[in-house]
């Protein structure tokens, strides 16, 4: 009987520790890469379209990669207020 109680316990803990494994990976969003990213997976971003999100490619094709996140806004009709609601969901990565 006290052999069972044990492996009772141990599952509960097991299940328990995965189930935190899990609603902790779900928590972390995914950032898009402005100087990576394609025009599907920047229109991913909530607030970006395909018009935005061609914007971004045509951008970065003919002014070299971004360098900060904030040099979104140098893109046409991007400002501020944009920035503000998506710059936790985008990244920079110039290597």
């Amino acid at each position: 009987m006290r052999m069972v109680r044990k492996v009772v316990t141990l599952l509960i803990v097991v299940l328990a520790v995965a189930a935190f494994v899990q609603v902790a990976a779900a928590g972390e969003p995914v950032k898009i890469d402005l100087n990576k990213a394609s025009v599907q997976e920047l229109m991913q971003i909530k607030g970006i379209g395909q018009a935005y999100a061609q914007r971004i490619v045509e951008y970065r094709e003919n002014n070299g990669q971004f360098t900060q996140i904030e040099d979104i806004m140098k893109v046409k009709g991007i400002g501020k207020k944009l920035f503000e609601s998506i710059k936790d969901m985008i990244v920079v990565d110039t290597e």
